[in-house]
């Protein structure tokens, strides 16, 4: 294929046991293995294979289409796109048909000779082997390079009794996707230690994952909440807990948990429920929330509802505007900064650091650290609401209100006030099935769980909320929705 050391071979894929087998391949061979992200636009995967200069691709059959349309238009660097599957469903007729390639077929074309001599390329643990751009959601979306040894010691971090728990008797379904932000590492942490991987393919909802844990007997998964929320849905429909009873650590990533899905999964399903906080730039992981010995018993609550403690390879640290220390006290907020060996330097393609001196990069979020080193992101420093000089965290409002029955999501975003500078607006979409909730009952229900100044100045109902192509709330969708609500007006 004419795939030199460093180049960049680009997967478009789901979590299937081909996709792993690329993700080994690429790197063994000296390449740069670059999930992208099929969820994204359109323009913007286009951007991302232009920009990472990708000289081939292996895609899944399903996003043929994406490829016919993009490639005869843009990505010249590509030379080959390897379909990945057998010889029976490879399209007919394609306009791209004289770049494809039948990934079995291409496969079993190498002579038992040739694999008798086959030698891993001597790779240096510096060398990069991964790219994963993140989503793009304030701009262009920008490329993370992942070198051998950081990916190593990432995975070493997960493994840990305080990460993710993993053992040679581990059994994990991989929720997260190969293309979301490197998998979390897990491709990496279940060959590490010896245990089993479950690879759900597409296939991502509550009904297909409680089968997959309930066959396989799953000990161990992750996910956005969105996703853990079907899964609740799922049960609550069909009382299908009791068949759950193999899964004993699940970790919540990506968004901040609501505190009624962490009692769910713990008081129903049985499972110890970790919250968790990384980023694509930091391998992912940062964060694992597991308990200290120290930690009294009447506070494991309030300790779950953080996001962890760092690992070994991950040393945090919070500023203020003025670039000062803020102090670990639990209480007083600043801007989290974060370093370590596997923790970005450089975005790839830019020609300057994307880190401050001392190798501190800024992680865009507004957060606490108490004296045990728990840290609780109270907001993105672009989503923070700042009223009258003074903080309002959207994510305490939206895990309480999340937590109400009726409720089946919410956001809180700040809009624009002549008095305040900014005030939040609560967003709900309601439960299907059930009385539809109200605004006063809503705000009703916030009384006394906040202060008096953090009350939303008005509730709107949607049915649906807009998300980003890593399953997060696109916050920035709601204010363009609602970029000067009627009710900010009039208080």
């Amino acid at each position: 294929l004419g795939v030199a050391p460093g180049d960049r071979v680009a997967t478009l894929a789901w979590n299937t046991t081909r996709h792993l087998e690329t993700w080994y391949g690429i790197a063994g061979m000296g390449g740069v293995c670059h999930t992208v992200n099929p969820r994204l636009f359109e323009h913007d995967i286009e951007y991302i294979l232009n920009d990472a200069g990708d000289v081939v691709i292996m895609a899944d059959i399903t996003f043929v289409p994406i490829l016919e349309r993009l490639i005869p238009h843009a990505c010249s660097s590509i030379k080959h796109v390897i379909l990945l599957t057998d010889r029976d469903h490879m399209p007919k007729n394609s306009p791209i048909h004289s770049l494809l390639l039948c990934y079995e077929d291409w496969i079993s074309a190498e002579e038992e000779p040739i694999l008798g001599k086959f030698q891993w390329y001597p790779s240096k643990e510096t060398d990069a082997c991964g790219l994963c751009y993140t989503s793009g959601t304030t701009g262009r979306p920008k490329g993370v390079l992942y070198g051998h040894r950081s990916n190593f010691l990432h995975a070493l971090s997960v493994c840990l009794p305080d990460g993710f728990n993993l053992k040679s008797t581990s059994c994990f379904l991989m929720v997260v996707p190969m293309f979301h932000a490197n998998s979390w590492g897990t491709a990496f942490c279940l060959p590490l230690v010896g245990g089993k991987l479950v690879l759900p393919g597409p296939r991502l909802d509550g009904q297909n994952i409680c089968r997959l844990i309930d066959r396989y007997r799953v000990t161990h998964s992750g996910g956005v909440p969105t996703v853990w929320q079907s899964v609740k849905e799922y049960i609550e429909r069909t009382e299908f807990a009791t068949r759950l009873e193999s899964l004993r650590i699940l970790v919540i990533s990506g968004a901040a948990c609501p505190p009624h899905l962490i009692d769910f999964f713990q008081n129903i399903v049985k499972a110890e429920v970790r919250h968790s906080w990384g980023m694509t730039e930091l391998s992912p992981k940062g964060t694992f929330g597991t308990r200290k010995d120290s930690i009294p018993v009447e506070h494991h609550r309030t300790m779950q509802a953080t996001q962890g403690r760092p690992h070994i390879f991950c040393e945090p640290r919070l500023v203020d505007d003025s670039g000062r220390l803020v102090p670990h006290d639990g209480t007083t907020p600043g801007s989290l900064q974060v370093r370590g060996p596997a923790v970005i330097k450089r975005y790839f393609n830019k020609t300057e650091d994307c880190v401050q001196p001392g190798g501190w990069f800024d992680s865009g979020d507004i957060a606490t650290i108490d004296t045990n080193g728990y840290i609780v992101l109270r907001d993105r420093s672009k989503d923070v609401i700042k009223s009258g000089g003074e903080w309002i965290s959207s994510i305490e409002i939206e895990n309480i209100v999340s937590g109400h029955a009726n409720v089946a999501e919410a956001a809180v975003i700040a809009i624009p006030h002549p008095k305040w500078g900014e005030r939040p607006l609560l967003v709900v979409v309601r439960k299907k099935d059930v009385p539809p909730v109200t605004k006063e009952e809503l705000l009703q229900f916030l009384r006394g769980k906040i202060a008096s100044w953090w009350m939303p100045d008005d509730v709107v109902f949607v049915d649906s909320l807009p998300y980003t192509a890593t399953g997060k709330i696109s916050k920035r969708h709601l204010r363009e929705q609602f970029p000067l609500h009627p009710q900010s007006s009039k208080l």
